[in-house]
């Protein structure tokens, strides 16, 4: 297969064919488009292509409580097979901005873990036309169903949390979850509801909130539940650092956790074993994410057609200091009944 005869087929010039295989941003979106479909259809980027041995990780942000157990599971699994890593920060939680794909086509790694909800089919048809193979390890979002995609079940994370609550014996429970156009948080409020309808407990939508991933957010919201007449006795957050700052609140108000408020986080980061109390949380397995991630696209790479594009691990439920039986209810109507 030579550049001729793609242009040929295509109607474009040898010099712009050569620019999409080079990365170049000086052509057309629908004439790249055009090429790269035709470059896939034929099979041309995937022939004795020279290509450094790394594998670039791409994150939207630096989050050291969660990116660098991430950064190590790819590392790990990369080096066991002679590889380095590549790393990048470049989008935001949804995809990676345009540029990024004109630039990873030119670094030339054997493939791609992308952290992040999803990527554009645009980028996707660059990447398998370069025959550069991607892996999604997607601890937020719900990719579209053919991108291969590492996950966790957030809606089990969610019952787990909740019921663990239940078993407590705390019947009047609140939920702050992160931003409510986050796959992971309609999920994870969704085991809520499942787990407090499953116990025939109410659900109190004025308790039901969502905000940002950070302990600000969790803070703001917590002041606002726990300044209304009727408050619950246990709160779960769908983040550590929420949950951290629903401790905050509760300590603002004179209120011991877990004496007068149990609260249960999500994710366990490093912080959530060492803040007082010790945060009892939902373990996110996302070290293990990364290794799996890292292996499919291995996989992918050595020419396997993986047998399920999404795999999602199973969270875990660490019970550490910040929930307890409510002893001492806040509210009125409170039953263990």
């Amino acid at each position: 297969m030579t550049l001729a005869t793609i242009a040929a087929a295509t109607g474009v010039s040898v010099t712009t064919i050569s620019k999409v295989l080079n990365g170049r941003g000086d052509v057309a979106a629908s004439t790249r488009i055009l090429v790269e479909d035709q470059l896939e259809r034929l099979g041309y980027a995937r022939r004795g292509e020279s290509r450094s041995e790394f594998i670039e990780v791409v994150l939207h942000e630096l989050d050291s409580n969660w990116s660098l157990e991430v950064i190590e599971g790819v590392r790990d699994v990369a080096a066991s097979s002679g590889r380095t890593i590549s790393l990048s920060v470049n989008g935001d939680r949804y995809a990676p901005t345009e540029g990024w794909i004109i630039d990873v086509v030119r670094r030339r790694p054997i493939g791609v873990v992308l952290v992040f909800a999803g990527l554009p089919p645009s980028a996707r048809r660059t990447l398998q036309a370069r025959g550069i193979p991607f892996v999604i390890l997607d601890p937020t979002g719900d990719p579209a169903p053919d991108v291969p995609g590492i996950g966790s079940a957030n809606w089990q994370g969610g019952v787990l949390a909740t019921r663990h609550l239940i078993e407590l014996g705390h019947r009047v429970i609140g939920a702050i979850m992160g931003p409510d156009d986050m796959m992971s948080s309609l999920a994870r409020i969704d085991g809520f509801r499942s787990a407090m309808s499953s116990a025939s407990l109410e659900v109190h939508p004025e308790w039901e909130r969502f905000g940002e991933v950070n302990v600000e957010s969790g803070e703001q919201i917590a002041g606002e539940v726990l300044a209304m007449p009727e408050t619950p006795t246990a709160i779960f957050a769908g983040s550590d650092l929420q949950a951290m700052g629903v401790v905050r609140a509760a300590r603002l108000r004179g209120l011991d956790v877990p004496r007068d408020l149990s609260v249960v986080g999500y994710d366990d980061i490093p912080l959530a074993s060492i803040s007082t109390p010790r945060l009892t949380t939902v373990h996110q397995p996302l070290r293990r994410m990364a290794e799996e991630a890292t292996r499919l696209l291995l996989r992918m790479r050595g020419g396997e057609e993986p047998a399920t594009t999404r795999i999602d691990l199973a969270p875990t439920l660490v019970v550490r200091e910040s929930t307890a039986p409510p002893d001492h209810p806040l509210h009125p109507s409170f039953t263990t009944s």
